[in-house]
């Protein structure tokens, strides 16, 4: 972090695009005037923190619709499939093999 010290109606320049210029100093409070690009976005901390807690909250509501619009044929592909074993199905020979079998 870079710090410097100011006084009134003294300056930093940024990138050649961007001046911070103390515009007041109040005890113990500084006002500062920002020249910038009107592409370049500027915003207190504690109001880019709001923000970026409204984006998050507005992708997990998004999120949550999207969930509970699927169709519930989608919802269920997801979930794993039960194997089911088969088992063979009768035939002649294997009745006539099987010793327990008694044949009328």
């Amino acid at each position: 972090m870079l710090v410097l010290s100011r006084k009134k109606n003294e300056s930093i320049i940024i990138d050649d695009k961007i001046v911070i210029t103390v515009i007041e100093i109040r005890g113990d409070k500084v006002r500062l005037g920002i020249e910038a690009p009107r592409e370049v976005a500027i915003h207190r901390s504690e109001v880019r923190d709001a923000i970026a807690a409204s984006e998050v909250a507005m992708k997990q509501e998004v999120a949550t619709a999207h969930k509970e619009e699927e169709p519930d044929s989608l919802q269920d592909s997801k979930q794993p499939r039960q194997i089911v074993e088969a088992t063979p199905l009768a035939t002649p020979e294997s009745v006539m093999l099987a010793p327990d079998s008694v044949v009328s």
